[in-house]
């Protein structure tokens, strides 16, 4: 109960107004005051020539706080073009009214632009009410009230639809760049656990070695301080892009894609060699295919650094034939128990994994080789749709 649309109407917050005021309400002021004067100078079925003229000017100048101030100048400007035109009607004299005061109608439209959903029936109601009491002091027609009442309602109405037209691109833009920020997250998670591996795996050969010649284990930190130093250039990369992306939803070019996969091959003398194989035309694949070809060449180096039983060599092979592009990752580590954690319970990185090549319509499959050891294996289709 009460969830309906005119309770969300009602429940509708003030739009937020740009600061100050826009040049071009500053420019219909400037042109109207003269405007007004002339008006009201030269025509000769206007009484009271001066009265109808200051409530015009009165009009005018509630253009200048309009979007600010919605309801207060409407109400401002409509209660003086009412009193403008009633008060010389109680007195016996002809109806008439300065056509500028027709910025009534924009003050209107700024009601459904920018006031809150209490505001705007608030000035809704205020509209029909003054209309309807004034207009037969006017003497005007049934057909004719009607017409006004149209008149008045059609500016907030277009007011309206252009308020929820900007909402619906500012929630465009912030779905797009809560996309981009959860991608740029796993990529942060990604490249943090493929150094960290390396770090970890340097770390406990340098203890090891340690124990029987100190000068090989202080080598060995020298590769540890290398890894860490390129783990926290890459953090520090993204968490400024991450940082930096607050200012447009435009989407980023992936950090990294195929052509980086041979440096997963980068042997530093500890765990497995990577060997790196790729064939066909693969230079020119779309960019996010690329990237999620990548990470998921690196998620599977990292899970055969850290879970693989004494593996030695890591292959991947990456090929494209037409429009299929297939990556394989296959390390030759001893089969193990449960305890080996990948092949007993589902990693967030191979969850990560899948979930990122399904994004460009390819699928994962990984777990033990009958040859022996684990593969990995992602097959994606080149089309327009996954490059997009």
């Amino acid at each position: 109960m009460g969830q309906g649309p005119l309770q969300a109407l009602w429940d509708e917050p003030r739009a937020v107004a740009p600061p100050g005021t826009a040049w071009w309400d500053r420019a219909l002021v400037a042109g109207l005051v003269p405007l007004t004067a002339l008006e009201a100078g030269l025509r000769t079925d206007v009484v009271w020539p001066a009265w109808h003229a200051t409530w015009a000017l009165v009009c005018v100048a509630a253009l200048w706080w309009r979007a600010h101030h919605p309801l207060t100048m409407l109400v401002v400007a409509y209660g003086a073009q009412t009193v403008a035109g009633v008060v010389p009607a109680l007195a016996g004299e002809p109806h008439s009214v300065l056509n500028v005061t027709a910025v009534v109608l924009l003050l209107a439209y700024s009601l459904g632009r920018w006031a809150s959903g209490r505001g705007v029936v608030a000035g809704c109601v205020f509209l029909l009410v003054a209309h309807l009491v004034r207009e037969p002091l006017y003497d005007s027609s049934g057909a004719s009230m009607l017409i006004g009442v149209g008149a008045l309602m059609l500016p907030v109405a277009l007011g309206s639809l252009a308020r929820f037209w900007a909402a619906s691109q500012v929630r465009g833009r912030e779905e797009v760049r809560l996309r981009e920020r959860e991608r740029l997250a796993r990529d942060l998670h990604d490249t943090v656990a493929h150094h960290v591996s390396g770090i970890l795996m340097q770390a406990r050969a340098a203890k090891v070695r340690g124990r029987s010649d100190p000068a090989a284990a202080v080598e060995a930190m020298d590769g540890v301080e290398e890894a860490a130093k390129q783990t926290l250039e890459d953090m520090r990369s993204m968490v400024a892009v991450l940082r930096d992306g607050e200012d447009n939803g435009q989407a980023r070019t992936p950090t990294y894609g195929v052509k980086d996969i041979p440096m997963l091959a980068q042997h530093d003398g500890e765990g497995p060699q990577v060997v790196v194989h790729t064939s066909g035309d693969i230079e020119r694949l779309p960019a996010p295919i690329g990237s999620a070809l990548f990470r998921a060449a690196q998620e599977a180096v990292t899970n055969a650094r850290r879970h693989a039983v004494e593996p030695t060599v890591v292959a991947i092979d990456l090929a494209r034939d037409r429009d299929l592009v297939r990556l394989r990752v296959h390390d030759d580590g001893r089969p193990a128990a449960p305890a080996r954690g990948r092949r007993a319970t589902p990693s967030y990185g191979l969850t990560g994994m899948r979930e990122r090549i399904s994004l460009v319509g390819g699928a994962v499959q990984a777990g033990p080789d009958p040859a022996g050891g684990w593969t990995v294996e992602a097959i994606v289709p080149v089309t327009s749709g996954a490059g997009r």
